[in-house]
This record gives structure tokens, sequence and C-alpha cells, in this order.
């Protein structure tokens, strides 16, 4: 067995979502999810189908994310994963339970705009999520002030009331 580290590559504050499924009906069920979801929607989702002709299967709104969830899904190369960019102004959190939803996924491994690696397994059988590194370790636990920011920040991005 291999191991290896697979750079997420985007655009530092591009948000995206990295799960695992099971069945290639899935690139059909999440573009409906997203787009039923947040009217308006820009995304781009690529899967890497596991058996059959074994593509990266994609759709999407956009070119360019479409382009970049391509370039990504095939860089990790591990059967059934997948993986949505979404357009600047939208976020994980708003899709979120409508991409779990979706009958096919499994599991969510992250969904982040920060600096992400995969760490990905390859044996004669192929290749396997073995988890990820979203953004950096911790530098120190929050202060009253910390705490008080915080609860600004969702309000104001309308979250919290």
């Amino acid at each position: 067995m291999e191991l290896s580290v697979v750079p997420v590559t985007k655009p530092e504050a591009t948000n995206f979502i990295f799960g695992h499924s099971h069945f290639i009906k899935t690139v059909e069920d999440l573009h409906e999810a997203l787009v039923s979801t947040v009217p308006g929607i820009r995304f781009g989702l690529a899967f890497c189908e596991a058996s059959g002709k074994r593509l990266v299967r994609w759709s999407g709104t956009d070119e360019d994310l479409i382009d970049l969830a391509c370039e990504n899904a095939r860089a990790i190369g591990a059967g059934h994963t997948f993986v949505i960019f979404l357009g600047d102004g939208f976020f994980p959190v708003n899709v979120l339970a409508a991409v779990r939803a979706v009958p096919e996924v499994c599991r969510i491994f992250c969904a982040t705009a920060n600096p992400t690696q995969v760490l990905v397994a390859e044996t004669d059988a192929g290749r396997g999520v073995v988890g990820v590194i979203d953004g950096a370790s911790p530098l120190g636990i929050e202060t009253d002030a910390d705490v008080a920011d915080r609860k600004a920040l969702l309000r104001k991005f309308g979250y919290k009331l």
C-alpha cells in the first residue's frame, strides 16, 4: 500500500464539499439537490466512477467550477468520491443538509474554504480516502472576547438572531 497526500487546488476563498457516494446517479441527484435548495447557485461537481468506464462524471452551472471539480477529482482519483466547488457568495452551510439527504451520499469528508489535503491510500485494487487535513491546527483556546466576536460574526451573516 502506498500513502500519498493530494492537495485540493483552488482559489483561496473558494468553498467546496468533498464526499463519498456509491452510484453513478449521484451526479444528477446532487445537481438537483443544489439547484433546488439555492436558486441561482453557481457550482461545479465531479464524481469518480469506480466501475464500468471509470470516468470522472461531471455537472454544474459554472464552467470554471466544473473544470476545477474535474481537475481535483482526477487528482484524488478515489472511487465513488465527489467534489463540489461553490461560486463566490455560496457557502456549504446553505446546501450541506440537501447534499447529505441525497440517498447515494455515504459520507462528507469536509466542507470548507480552508487549504485542504486529501490522504489517499493506493493498492492494486485502486485508491481510497484515508482522511483529510482541513486547515491548520488550533493556536489556543478562545477568550471571552473571542466568544463575543464569534457570536457577532454569526449575527452579522444572519445565521443567528
